[in-house]
């Protein structure tokens, strides 16, 4: 787990998956990793989700790093961890998804908003916290949670983009969630559009340079 850990906090930034078609997820972490990604989140209600996961975190040798995202229950977070993987990440915080994820020594990422949420999340055994959604409040929140809690690691996602990638980074957070504003599903991906957004990834990659 520390290893993961460790991966995530060094990399920085994880790509989203959400509800891809099943047959595209691994062209669409091919692509990811060709511009630099090495940690990717696929949400559980991408159909055949534990297939997907498992056939992902065995494609790359370990280079890159798989989790499931959008784990609402600790039933849910079991058969994620089963099917390989190695983070899991909730919208919310349920306090027995934490206890379940950290049962089998896999690290866990349940999302918050407020401080009193941050630091319940925290308590319960979180290895970093998701503060979700990041956009609604900006960059300055990070610093401004970190105040009364500095001790607690921060990953905003949810509006993080381009524009404002690095201000969260120079704002305190140790990694952050890319959704839509690096991958986009729901239309067939394309040699055309796998080459863009190996290429956008590229860009993320470069606009967190030295943070």
């Amino acid at each position: 787990m520390k290893n993961t850990l460790q991966k995530i906090m060094d990399e920085k930034l994880v790509a989203v998956v959400r509800g891809a078609d099943p047959d595209e997820v691994i062209p669409i972490a091919e692509a990811l990793f060709d511009g630099g990604i090495r940690i990717m989140e696929i949400t559980m209600d991408t159909p055949k989700v534990e297939t997907v996961i498992r056939e992902v975190a065995n494609a790359f040798d370990g280079e890159m790093i798989v989790g499931a995202g959008t784990v609402l229950d600790p039933e849910s977070a079991r058969t994620a961890i089963m099917a390989g993987s190695q983070f899991i990440f909730s919208p919310t915080v349920n306090t027995d998804t934490i206890k379940m994820t950290k049962r089998y020594g896999v690290v866990s990422i349940p999302g918050a908003m407020t401080p009193t949420e941050i630091l319940t999340a925290y308590e319960h055994g979180a290895d970093l916290v998701k503060v979700f959604p990041a956009g609604a409040m900006g960059p300055g929140y990070i610093k401004d949670v970190h105040g009364p809690l500095p001790h607690i690691p921060l990953m905003p996602t949810g509006g993080v983009d381009l524009s404002n990638v690095r201000q969260y980074f120079e704002k305190g957070a140790v990694a952050a969630g890319l959704g839509g504003a690096l991958v986009k599903t729901g239309s067939p991906q394309t040699a055309e559009r796998l080459k863009e957004l190996t290429a956008k990834a590229k860009q993320f990659i470069d606009a967190i340079e030295g943070v």
